[in-house]
């Protein structure tokens, strides 16, 4: 394998931006897709299987036994509740009566 060869390169406009747009939708470096393009431009088209997997690693949430942690969401909508209208409350409370 050959050592990475660093250079400087000037694109036009138009091509700056359409590399932009893909390495947009690929959610790949400006880099990697720039690579791409020139591989596939030159007629080497890059095998797929060197992209790296996506994987998502699972962490412990460490919630206490009894707690649902699906209606967190729920409950922070009830705290809220609960504010607004405490909030209300003591404004109608302070409101001179007319």
């Amino acid at each position: 394998m050959m050592p990475h060869m660093r250079t400087t390169v000037t694109l036009e406009p138009d091509v700056a931006r359409l590399l932009s747009e893909r390495a947009r939708q690929t959610r790949k470096s400006f880099k990697e897709t720039l690579n791409a393009a020139v591989r596939s431009g030159l007629g080497r088209v890059m095998d797929s299987s060197a992209d790296r997997e996506f994987t998502i690693e699972a962490r412990p949430m460490r919630i206490k036994a009894g707690v649902d942690a699906g209606r967190f969401n729920s409950l922070l909508d009830d705290l809220d509740a609960e504010a607004f209208l405490e909030k209300n409350r003591s404004v109608k409370d302070k409101t001179p009566p007319r």
